[in-house]
């Protein structure tokens, strides 16, 4: 796939696990959850978490204010298992750098709690970002390039402060695909040349997708309360469709941009990826600066399907007969809830050109804004322009070019400004292509509340050689991405192990009625599996024995 468009217990394993109920958290005791089991071909050291790390984030959150664990026990906590399953183990390189002071920071704020004074709803709870998110902790902001290893601006991004305002503490940062996938035609998602290949610990062969890799795998594993990830066109949807968790994209303008190593101005927003949908409501309510800012916990409403009217994207289903059935399962809940489905067999029309058009965009506008984020650099990083940058890597090849090329750069740099004509025609097309002519048409002219469609592939494996090779993808990311709307993916179930996620979108600023969907989608299901963090989908018994073939058994 073209970059441009993405922008268990010994020999048992996990398959799936609870969320918070609607009004209250679980009072399930340490380590407990409803689950299934599959039998595993071979016995694998357990990496399932249990007792408070293996709780959702508004879990957490309740039990650091019931006193049942203090902020500086959870962080030294999970960075006990960054260390048993990060940086060994099955070692996920989902972590490129961990907060030196978060345990400071804790018993700051856990002396701030016992003298009475508590922040906001995240007090005490870690978080991390993706590692092209800046904070004023001293920690590189490197968006994964060697070139930016010392970009230690000790400054938060909006978002960072509005985290921080509200309690939680910055445990690190995550590690990502390099550029959020902006580097290559030809590159591999989650990898980095600072991170090094970000692993999807369901089965560890497996792409993470990104370009939030490292926020997905991180949050898959247990490695903190909650992570932020970026997106442009599925950054965060498709790496949490990957890694079974909730992700959710904004509206594009309701969570600050600043001092984030960016790409598109036009697509670019940061978003929660958690466990449970009320963990990402929790934390947009911290991050959103935008004015259209609402309270999305508040908002949340596990009935919110009875009367709806669902447009099902049936053209985007795609080809995938055990995603089929996945969708199929999760439509029959949609109408057991209260829902009126309605068909939505032809998509938008796409003008002339539109790919290239699309492409364009991006590329424009990521000559333009990467040449500002860079220049307004840390004084330590001595690349200031994108052709610096271009050029350190190629006296760095054996390090930074040694995988794939940066041939997005090559094509970038020639270009001109956010002035030339080229790109104000690509943006005005595809902008309306996919707002006006796109998600909002089919609103109207179908007389649907929200649209619903599955949210990606099963994951392919990860390819040092050729890079990224994707099966075609199901759903309709791309268009929100674009359009700049709302878009969230809730888990659905597991294909051989593999986590797939159902997606809900509608209208700008629509988003806390595209969280209270996915909530209610969630607490009818419940299917987030927990990871099993198998070497390859053969560890599991019914593949390893097909693989083996009738003579061989």
């Amino acid at each position: 796939m073209k970059q441009w468009l993405l922008a268990g217990v010994a020999s048992l394993s996990i398959v799936a696990c609870s969320s918070e109920s609607t009004d209250q958290t679980s009072n399930q005791s340490a380590g407990e959850t409803d689950i299934t089991y599959t039998e595993a071909a071979v016995e694998t050291p357990s990496y399932v978490p249990t007792g408070m790390l293996a709780k959702t984030l508004p879990e957490i959150a309740a039990a650091l204010q019931a006193g049942e664990v203090t902020s500086e026990e959870l962080v030294q906590a999970y960075l006990d298992r960054i260390e048993k399953v990060d940086r060994s183990g099955p070692t996920l390189h989902s972590v490129i750098s961990v907060n030196p002071d978060a345990l400071a920071d804790a018993q700051a704020l856990d002396a701030k709690r016992a003298a009475g004074e508590t922040l906001g709803p995240l007090h005490g709870v870690p978080i991390l970002l993706k590692d092209n998110i800046e904070s004023k902790d001293n920690m590189a902001t490197t968006a994964g390039a060697l070139a930016l290893k010392d970009n230690i601006t000790g400054r938060d991004s909006p978002l960072v402060a509005g985290l921080r305002a509200a309690g939680a503490i910055i445990l690190g940062k995550t590690n990502l695909s390099q550029w959020a996938n902006f580097r290559s035609n030809d590159s591999m998602s989650g990898w980095t040349a600072m991170g090094g290949q970000v692993r999807n610990p369901h089965q560890l062969d497996r792409n993470p997708c990104g370009s939030s890799s490292g926020s997905g795998a991180a949050m898959a594993a247990s490695l903190a309360a909650g992570t932020v990830g970026t997106e442009t066109n599925g950054s965060v949807i498709c790496p949490s469709n990957a890694n079974g968790i909730v992700g959710f994209k904004p509206t594009v303008g309701l969570v600050s941009q600043q001092y984030i190593v960016p790409i598109s101005s036009s697509q670019d927003t940061a978003g929660p990826m958690t466990k449970t949908v009320k963990g990402s409501a929790m934390m947009l309510n911290a991050m959103a600066t935008g004015e259209a800012k609402t309270d999305y916990v508040s908002g949340l409403d596990a009935d919110k399907f009875k009367g709806a009217r669902v447009g099902v994207l049936r053209y985007s289903v795609g080809g995938n007969k055990d995603i089929q059935e996945r969708f199929e399962a999760a439509l029959e809940v949609l109408k057991a809830q209260g829902a009126e489905l309605v068909e939505i067999t032809e998509g938008p029309s796409f003008p002339d050109g539109f790919g290239r058009h699309a492409r364009n965009v991006l590329m424009y506008e990521f000559k333009t804004t990467v040449n500002e984020y860079l220049a307004d650099s840390a004084e330590a990083v001595k690349t200031r322009t994108l052709k610096d940058v271009m050029a350190f890597n190629i006296e760095n090849a054996d390090i930074e070019l040694a995988l794939f090329d940066q041939s997005l750069f090559d094509a970038s740099q020639p270009l001109g400004d956010l002035n030339t004509p080229e790109y104000i025609e690509a943006r005005d097309t595809v902008q309306k292509a996919m707002r006006e002519d796109g998600i909002d048409m089919l609103l109207s002219k179908h007389n649907v509340d929200i649209l619903v469609a599955p949210s990606g592939p099963v994951a392919s494996r990860v390819d040092p050689i050729n890079g990224d090779v994707w099966p075609s993808f199901p759903g309709a990311g791309s268009m929100a991405a674009i359009a700049g709307y709302p878009n969230i993916t809730v888990p659905m179930g597991t294909i051989h192990g593999m986590s797939v996620g159902i997606s809900f979108m509608a209208a700008k600023d629509e988003d806390a009625k595209v969280l209270s969907y996915g909530y209610a989608y969630e607490q009818a299901t419940n299917l987030r599996a927990e990871p099993q963090y198998l070497k390859t989908a053969e560890d599991q018994a019914d593949i390893a024995k097909a693989m083996k073939g009738y003579v061989n058994q």
